[in-house]
């Protein structure tokens, strides 16, 4: 209980910078935030059980949810136009994962991979999207604990890489603006190109973790 009663003022906290600049740590907070809530929202559909509730975090209110959702939805068109990509990213990338290194090092060879050409809100969501595939790999792997080290990898690439993005577009709230409305199509430009820069990635972080096996 008190473990739920922690992480819902947290939630309460990380809503409530909405209404201001946020600051870098609030940012890397958000991401984190969000990134616990996609990937529960993955491992709900991939039929796969958590063995631990303090691993659940509540789920995101106010506009946080608002960009909770549209983050899910974006990640869903992009699974939705290369429905393999963001499957079985370990066995893609022919890691262990029962080495929290060899996890962390592959997580963060990938997200350096996706933005080596710039940064777009389209790779924002694929990064996501391949957090929460690798994050449901560990899960099937008997590795939970590890959806806590790809969170917190996950924080700290957006910290060191995102974060300057983030505040020039105001904070992720700027993302909603990807859909302009519920009737639209979202397989747009930014989709497939973000699609085409991480079809790429696989094979050029094969031989970056290559060495390591």
């Amino acid at each position: 209980m008190e473990v739920l009663r922690r992480s819902s003022v947290f939630a309460a906290e990380v809503m409530e910078v909405f209404d201001r600049s946020p600051t870098d740590k609030e940012l890397v907070s958000q991401a984190k935030a969000l990134c616990r809530d996609y990937i529960n929202s993955r491992l709900i559909r991939a039929g796969v059980s958590w063995s631990k509730p303090e691993y659940n975090a509540p789920v995101p209110g106010g506009k946080l949810a608002e960009v909770s959702t549209i983050l899910l939805r974006l990640g869903d068109e992009l699974e939705y136009i290369r429905p393999n990509v963001y499957r079985n990213i370990a066995r893609q990338l022919n890691i262990s994962l029962h080495s929290e290194t060899v996890v962390t090092d592959a997580f963060l060879a990938v997200a350096a991979q996706i933005f080596t050409a710039g940064i777009t809100w389209g790779k924002v969501v694929s990064l996501y999207a391949v957090a929460a595939g690798l994050a449901v790999d560990c899960v099937r792997h008997a590795q939970p604990a590890m959806v806590h080290t790809i969170v917190d990898c996950l924080g700290e690439f957006v910290r060191k890489t995102l974060v300057t993005w983030l505040k020039r577009r105001g904070g992720w709230a700027d993302i909603t603006k990807c859909v302009v409305n519920t009737d639209a199509s979202l397989r747009s430009h930014w989709l497939v190109a973000a699609v085409c820069s991480f079809g790429h990635f696989l094979k050029a972080i094969f031989f970056v973790l290559l060495p390591e096996r």
